[in-house]
């Protein structure tokens, strides 16, 4: 039997779990105020007169208001030089000034008017008549298309070279955000392996993920976590319909939440039972191509040599070359941050150099339809002196977290 997993159940988990995130310290205004510094130099490089920020996760980076998209605007514009100034709907003016973190330049537009011709306006009354203006990459087109129409005096540029840019690169409070959101999900890992049982359903393994996030402090994310049992483990991003487990089953959970904002992501991948020749083969393998990967993270170098060292490790045991199946059908890694999916990408073709600060995946999935798959995620940040692991891979087929190592 596969050590670490089995014979508990949800109940025993559930009651050992207590808060994992008193007194961890969420980004302030310093660190936001630094943000903005660092995206107005940005901004004076490329030679853009204003940022425009919709209801996004891009505003909430800059200023600390989260609000929940809807088809009103409501927003920010950063000029390239001065304070930020916040959009609103009339009638949601009180609310929106009792969420702001700083500043208290609100200007409004009634459900008549059009949003749209409120923010050209407010980028002229701030200075900046004419220009370019950096539209915020998360804004929905019916919005863009407001603003190339009221605001036909500017040119428009994708804001993702000002927003990219500056959540590329973690500072030490993101990476401490993000490492406590990742030590909190490889608990629940290993609680979830814990209640493997034969006969448990994916559905009761995905209510104790929410569950068992929840107890550990953690916020989980919309939707039910990734979880998959024997052939439906070869599918990366799983199947729609509920999975029984039963002995020898391959194992697949991809899991994570947001601990003060900063997000978590780590797969695991373990047999229930004893693994097969076969098993132990490909896990070993994905272990071999997960560290092949980390490895190739230097500063300076592409980003797409973390993926074609993991890629390489799988192709050169015989699998697929490129995404041929079975093999490697994906990119080997993303970016994460505020968002589970960030730059920068650790895909072929992505030759932007890495830097200290970068904070990504390694998750090259083996995928063998009709068998099984094995993905093992852990996501790293990068150094001057190289990658650190935030939690530490799967130690062995046998004991995959490291119970008796």
């Amino acid at each position: 039997m596969t050590i670490g997993v089995g014979g508990s159940d949800a109940q025993t988990e559930l009651a050992r779990m207590a808060d994992m995130t008193e007194g961890i310290a969420p980004i302030d205004n310093t660190e936001r105020f630094d943000r903005i510094t660092r995206a107005q130099a940005l901004m004076r490089e490329q030679g853009i007169s204003a940022l425009y920020l919709d209801t996004s996760v891009n505003l909430a980076y800059f200023t600390g208001l989260s609000l929940k998209p809807t088809e009103r605007l409501h927003g920010a514009i950063l000029p390239v030089e001065g304070p930020v100034t916040y959009l609103s709907p009339a009638f949601e003016e009180p609310k929106t000034r009792s969420m702001l973190k700083f500043g208290d330049d609100i200007r409004c537009w009634e459900e008549h008017e059009d949003p749209t011709a409120l923010v050209a306006d407010t980028i002229a009354s701030l200075g900046y008549p004419s220009g370019t203006v950096a539209v915020d990459p998360a804004t929905p087109f019916f919005t863009f298309d407001g603003l190339r129409r009221a605001g036909n005096r500017y040119d428009f540029a994708n804001g993702a070279s000002i927003t990219g840019a500056c959540r590329m690169v973690k500072s030490p409070a993101e990476i401490a955000l993000l490492r406590a959101a990742n030590a909190v999900t490889l608990e629940v890992h290993k609680a979830a392996a814990r209640i493997m049982r034969q006969g448990i359903t994916t559905t009761e393994v995905q209510a104790f993920v929410v569950a068992a996030h929840k107890k550990l402090g953690a916020t989980h994310p919309p939707g039910m976590p990734l979880v998959l049992f024997g052939e439906a483990s070869a599918y990366p991003h799983g199947v729609d319909y509920p999975q029984t487990l039963e002995e020898g089953d391959m194992v697949l959970l991809d899991l994570g939440a947001f601990v003060g904002g900063y997000r978590s992501d780590i797969t695991r991948s373990y047999v229930f039972g004893e693994p097969n020749a076969r098993q132990r083969q490909v896990w070993d393998l994905e272990k071999e191509a997960q560290a092949a990967g980390f490895a190739a993270a230097v500063v300076g170098a592409p980003c797409e040599d973390v993926d074609n060292a993991a890629r390489g490790t799988i192709e050169s045991a015989g699998f697929a070359k490129d995404y041929g199946l079975p093999g490697l059908p994906h990119r080997t890694g993303h970016g994460i941050g505020v968002e589970v999916h960030e730059e920068s990408y650790m895909v072929r073709g992505n030759k932007r150099p890495m830097a200290a600060g970068m904070c990504f995946s390694v998750e090259p999935t083996v995928c063998i339809y009709g068998e099984f798959g094995i993905r093992l995620e852990d996501c790293a940040y990068l150094t001057e002196n190289g990658p650190r692991w935030f939690t530490g891979p799967c130690h062995s087929v046998d004991d995959p977290f490291g119970v008796e190592a």
